[in-house]
């Protein structure tokens, strides 16, 4: 069997049991699951499970794509990330931070998402750069 039609059977299973859930939230009605929560844990167990198959399907690719590939490329384009990280962490700067539910964001925790965000904005940049240097090269090609 080729592994489109486990694929095909898997997601076939997951959507019947997603339609059930959904079924008996439609049945317990909007109130009581405001008040209780009930009908709520199915849906979690399955988004668990359907997260749990699909990180374990991304490294599964993944692992197989740098062993067939070449893994220079691939140790390269990793170092590359890092070195984005490591750019975007030293442009963030942690400040505690309040939150709306009364609590603190610590210092450490603010810099983190402002790592985040500094390697958002440097991956923008890249990709856009990537994208205008394509068309002129074509242009230029042609």
């Amino acid at each position: 069997m080729g592994l489109h039609k486990v694929f095909k059977i898997i997601a076939l299973i997951l959507g019947i049991v997603g339609v059930a859930f959904f079924v008996n939230l439609l049945v317990t009605g909007n109130d009581t699951i405001t008040e209780t929560g009930e009908g709520v844990d199915g849906f979690m167990y399955l988004t668990y499970a359907i997260l749990a198959l699909i990180v374990f399907v991304v490294l599964l690719f993944v692992l197989k794509g740098i062993f067939a590939g070449n893994i220079k490329k691939t140790l390269f384009v990793l170092l590359g990330f890092v070195a984005i990280i490591a750019i975007s962490y030293g442009l963030a700067s942690g400040v505690e931070t309040p939150l709306k539910d009364g609590g603190m964001l610590s210092a450490s925790g603010s810099k983190w998402v402002g790592t985040g965000l500094y390697a958002f904005y440097i991956m923008a940049l890249l990709a856009i750069a990537a994208m205008v240097w394509t068309g002129v090269s074509k242009l230029i090609n042609r």
